[in-house]
């Protein structure tokens, strides 16, 4: 046994709720394999008592059943979590804040097809638009995550190439917000055929190789789901909280409450729920429940938080993402407008910003 055998060993180590190992999840410091004894020394931040012991108890059944390992020595680190991140921290993994990024959210939605991208794209410009207002102007950033299906350049009405400042891109700029997605750095024909670690690289140079610059919030727009993004994410830069979104409807409030227990498993806080396409309103003036009612407020009290606003189903919504100009741009006073801002008000209080 060497040390890279025991760390192979060990990926077969799932963390708790997780189909993702130890390993890949930066949580083996270090390993060592002398005179029949293997030694392993863990780090981990939780608030669960018994994550520690699941991972103790499993670490040592899996060595025990490696040839020639007699004995297993396990050093636990434990960190408690606490309510949010602080720069520098990481909820899972290693993983530091970039300098002049005061707070960072994940918009997240678990489910496809629930307008999550649409969501990001008004609210950073909802953000951007309040703190302009405060004096406080191009400090809303918006990264797109969705590797494989990146559409926030075309919501924002964005194109080209990021330049190049030493090692680090710079993110492309509309609206008062400054974007980075992997939609710049690919042609619109050429579809992304890439396994995890590829998408994990991707998602640390978007965090760590992207010039920023003075940010009062970073918004990173998720694909649906709980895999690689998700956890690549929460490794490489500590969150101060996540957005849900879902629409009314059962199928959507079931994956978009499992993806909010994915955020509390990793100690990163819930910021709220916001529900999309809420209504569709006629020309009388009457509200038409399309998908359902009261998804989103069931979701928020199951994850234990609340709901941050209601989105209707406007035509507008969609016809400004498909021309790069978001409704709260195109159309500040109207109705979707209101919502998102009021809901970007929310979410700098919670902040403290």
């Amino acid at each position: 046994m060497t040390a890279d055998s025991i760390k192979e060993a060990l990926q077969q180590v799932k963390y708790p709720g997780f189909s993702r190992d130890i390993v890949s999840f930066g949580l083996v410091r270090s390993a060592a394999f002398a005179d029949g004894t293997a030694k392993v020394s863990l780090a981990i931040t939780t608030s669960d008592p018994k994550v520690p012991i699941m991972l103790k108890t499993e670490v040592e059944q899996c060595l025990l059943a490696q040839p020639g390992v007699k004995k297993v020595i396990i050093e636990l680190a434990v960190s408690a979590a606490k309510a949010a991140p602080k720069p520098g921290t990481s909820s899972v993994g290693g993983g530091v804040t970039p300098p002049g990024i005061k707070r960072s959210i994940a918009i997240a939605s678990g489910k496809g097809g629930v307008g999550k991208s649409t969501f990001a794209v008004n609210l950073a410009c909802a953000l951007a638009q309040i703190l302009e207002q405060r004096g406080r102007p191009g400090r809303i950033g918006l990264m797109d995550c969705d590797i494989y299906g990146p559409s926030v350049p075309l919501m924002m009405g964005i194109s080209g190439r990021p330049e190049i400042e030493g090692d680090n891109l710079v993110p492309l700029e509309r609206h008062g917000v400054k974007v980075m997605s992997m939609g710049f750095l690919v042609d619109d024909n050429t579809p992304v055929v890439w396994r995890g670690p590829m998408i994990m690289k991707t998602i640390q140079q978007f965090v760590q190789n992207v010039n920023w610059g003075e940010l009062d919030v970073l918004l990173v727009d998720l694909p649906p789901g709980t895999g690689d993004a998700q956890l690549s994410l929460v490794q490489t830069l500590p969150l101060d909280g996540a957005v849900i979104v879902t629409t009314p409807q059962t199928a959507a409030t079931n994956v978009a409450r499992k993806g909010g227990l994915m955020f509390q498993k990793v100690n990163v806080p819930l910021l709220g729920v916001a529900e999309n396409m809420s209504w569709f309103e006629d020309a009388a003036g009457n509200r038409q429940q399309l998908f359902g009612e009261g998804g989103g407020a069931s979701t928020a009290e199951s994850l234990g938080t609340s709901l941050l606003g209601q989105v209707p189903l406007y035509p507008e919504i969609r016809a400004g993402g498909d021309c790069g100009l978001p409704i709260v741009v195109n159309s500040p006073s109207s109705k979707p407008a209101q919502v998102f801002r009021s809901i970007g008000e929310a979410l700098l209080i919670r902040l403290k910003l």
